[in-house]
């Protein structure tokens, strides 16, 4: 670690700072003050609790007054600060066997080469990473940086400067490390934003243009009146927002570069049928061939004019010829190398990303900006708000009792849903049920009720015979890891519930809880957890956008 790059330490910004800027004489200060002292060591050494703990314990003076110094588990420091060493120390005065005193304060060895970096001033507080500390980053970035910022040079004309309010690139890394006052390090931080938006784009508008020097493999003329017979032979119509995508991408399908679009729509808008259209007209003969690859089956039909597939389409042994147009769904959770790998191993083809994940438009832009965008931003009608609810372990009982009632009476089924798989994991993550257990004690609750078993450590043969039983009905309820997130269609399904709810991401449960709402029926999410802010908005909020602004929100 001791070659960070000078780039990267100047680029490493603070995520909050310190005010260590109150500078007192021992003899002014108070209870609970914040301050910074500066003075000599009178004495420092090591004592052993009761517990066997080590206490750093001694006094600093300024001028005629001391006051108690405190450290714990740093017996290092008895040796770096003896006595008559000139320091600066920082912290909070606290009541220490009924006197002041500092307690864990941030230490500086005074020295007439510089000023402070660690105290007696605003003081950055970085990312951190194991052996690597706050204090250690400080002294590095110091030690550079008045040799480094010289060879910095401003790239962004004065007129957009001046025009966008911004710091130039020298003042900003300085007021971002050695802010005078907050407003500073705000000022600093929003140049350093700048500079990174401004690289994403360059970096995505670079993509963008290269992929149009590409001709595509089958620039296709299309027939609008057979691509609306299709659209009208729907036993459903297509919502303003799926027509205006549809129109988008029969657009791209026709142009001489090849399409690279992202297609994105919360869960349950209508992602596959726009999909769907878009490989009909790909494709428009009197029979559509389809083939499904899978990692069971990898030899491709080579009269097939569709495939549809999993990762194992990427296989070496699957082969195209002149390929239309690939789609893939769930962009994320494709890898960016594997996407690429399928895109060159099928010429030059059109390419449909689609995602259930919401992002904002704003960001969307910016991380996604060598794609084009459609949005799907309406619900297919007929398409029912699942009523949500958290339930605090207080009312687990009473919980129970209302679910077997409504499984019993309205014949409906349930998804029950548990973060974890079995006991090996981290100790701290030890208090969140496993979906064995979870399955075990459910069988001696819900009675007289058929429970199914999910996770993904099961085979995929095993998987697909618990899922089918469970879409045929044999199964009441089925105990699972989240892998039901994503692609898991049963309408009879109008229950899920979600256990350990606060460890689970606002996103993720917006996907969980689309799994059902998909039938007739009314449909509801049960989750068991603290009623958090998050946990208590997704009561109220049913657009996954509006979540992920949120969620965004709350992280800062």
């Amino acid at each position: 670690m001791n070659s960070w790059p000078t780039f990267d330490l100047l680029n490493h910004v603070p995520t909050r700072y310190v005010d260590y800027s109150n500078l007192k004489s021992i003899k002014d200060v108070n209870p609970d003050e914040i301050v910074t002292i500066k003075g000599k060591i009178v004495s420092l050494k090591n004592i052993y609790t009761k517990r066997g703990l080590k206490m750093q314990i001694g006094s600093l003076q300024d001028n005629l007054e001391k006051i108690q110094i405190v450290w714990f588990n740093q017996p290092f420091l008895v040796k770096a600060l003896y006595p008559s060493r000139e320091v600066a120390l920082s912290g909070k005065v606290s009541l220490f066997s009924g006197r002041p005193a500092l307690v864990s304060p941030e230490y500086e060895i005074l020295t007439n080469l510089h000023g402070t970096v660690h105290t007696g001033k605003l003081v950055p507080v970085y990312p951190e990473t194991s052996g690597i500390t706050s204090k250690w980053i400080r002294t590095q970035i110091r030690k550079k940086f008045e040799t480094e910022i010289g060879k910095i040079k401003e790239f962004l004309p004065k007129k957009i400067l001046q025009a966008s309010h911004l710091a130039g690139v020298k003042a900003a890394y300085r007021f971002v490390h050695f802010p005078k006052n907050l407003e500073e390090a705000e000022i600093g931080r929003k140049r350093l934003a700048f500079n990174e938006l401004l690289n994403l784009h360059l970096k995505s508008e670079y993509r963008k243009t290269n992929w149009r020097k590409n001709k595509t493999t089958n620039k296709l003329e299309i027939d609008q009146s057979i691509v609306q017979d299709f659209i009208q032979s729907l036993p459903f119509e297509l919502t303003n927002s799926q027509q205006t995508s549809v129109n988008e991408i029969l657009e791209d399908l026709q142009k001489d570069y090849p399409m690279n679009r992202l297609l994105e729509g919360d869960v349950g808008s209508g992602k596959t049928i726009v999909a769907a259209i878009a490989a009909f007209v790909a494709f428009i003969f009197p029979k559509l061939k389809i083939s499904l690859i899978t990692a069971n089956s990898i030899k491709p039909k080579a009269y097939s004019n569709i495939f549809v597939g999993t990762h194992a389409l990427i296989h070496k042994k699957v082969e195209f010829n002149k390929v239309a147009l690939v789609v893939i769904d769930e962009q994320h959770r494709f890898g960016v190398e594997q996407r690429a790998h399928l895109v060159k191993k099928s010429g030059t083809p059109h390419v449909l990303t689609m995602t259930a994940t919401p992002i904002p438009r704003t960001i969307a832009l910016t991380t996604h900006g060598d794609l084009d965008l459609s949005v799907l931003t309406e619900m297919p009608k007929g398409r029912q708000k699942v009523t949500t609810w958290v339930v605090p372990e207080q009312k687990r009982g009473g919980a129970y009792k209302w679910l077997r009632s409504l499984i019993t009476d309205h014949h409906s089924q349930a998804f029950w849903v548990c973060p974890l798989i079995e006991q090996s994991e981290k100790e701290s993550m030890r208090d969140i049920k496993n979906v064995t257990t979870e399955y075990q004690m459910l069988k001696g609750q819900m009675l007289n009720l058929k429970l199914g078993l999910l996770h993904g450590r099961l085979k995929a043969k095993e998987k697909q015979e618990v899922l089918e039983n469970f879409r045929r009905g044999h199964v009441d309820i089925l105990v699972t890891t989240p892998v039901v997130e994503v692609g898991i269609d049963i309408p009879n399904t109008t229950i899920m519930v979600i256990e350990a709810a606060e460890r689970f991401g606002l996103a993720q449960l917006h996907q969980l809880r689309g799994r059902v709402g998909r039938g007739k029926k009314k449909s509801y999410c049960l989750l068991f957890g603290k009623p958090t802010r998050r946990l208590t908005a997704m009561t109220k909020m049913h657009s996954g956008f509006e979540l992920a602004e949120l969620d965004l929100k709350l992280r800062g």
